[in-house]
């Protein structure tokens, strides 16, 4: 059974924004430099919960992707149409090989509200360290599964196509397939 959210409701649940960033070459220690700039100007934004970086794999992508989470959906889109965000944007675009891409998804806890819960959120430090922990071997696992399939389809050396394609396995298998079933297998533990 479905719900519809009133304007109200959807506002107040929470929001996750998945940014990706394809870097040109050679341009990590560039790009890091600007994550410690612009890291602790996100954080200090209203309505702040975490922020995850997932960093490309040396030889296979140049593709970061930086999760981050606020309280509302409100004070997340305040961060992302900031002034502040805005200058920082402009700052390093010259780095990327591609825009600035991101996806806002409302609904914060989707992965740790087990079936039939009420409100009741695991703390932050263990939803860090499911999450992490489930992300850390796709992150190393998954590349080495897709790239001999891409090189059988003569696509292998372009890095777009093959960061599309990892990232897009890695979030489907992380929804899908892994996150239900991890957090059940954690639950005790998770929500205790």
């Amino acid at each position: 059974m479905s719900r519809v959210l009133s304007p109200d409701t959807k506002l107040a649940e929470g929001a996750t924004v998945v940014i990706t960033h394809r870097l040109r070459e050679n341009m990590q220690s560039e790009y890091e430099s600007w994550l410690e700039e612009i890291a602790p100007l996100c954080k200090a934004s209203p309505g702040h919960l975490d922020w995850h970086i997932v960093r490309p794999i040396v030889g296979l992508t140049e593709t970061y992707t930086v999760i981050i989470r606020f309280d509302t959906e409100a004070h997340l889109r305040e961060w992302m149409d900031s002034p502040t965000r805005a200058r920082l944007i402009e700052k390093v675009q010259p780095l990327f090989v591609t825009n600035d891409d991101f996806f806002i998804s409302s609904g914060l806890d989707f992965w740790f509200t087990p079936e039939g819960a009420k409100a009741k959120v695991p703390v932050r430090w263990k939803q860090y360290l499911v999450t992490w922990s489930a992300i850390y071997p796709l992150a190393l696992g998954m590349p080495l599964v897709v790239k001999p399939m891409l090189q059988a389809v003569g696509v292998s050396g372009n890095p777009f196509i093959a960061t599309l394609v990892v990232t897009s396995l890695v979030v489907f298998v992380m929804v899908y397939l892994v996150m239900p079933r991890y957090t059940r297998l954690v639950q005790r533990w998770l929500f205790n």
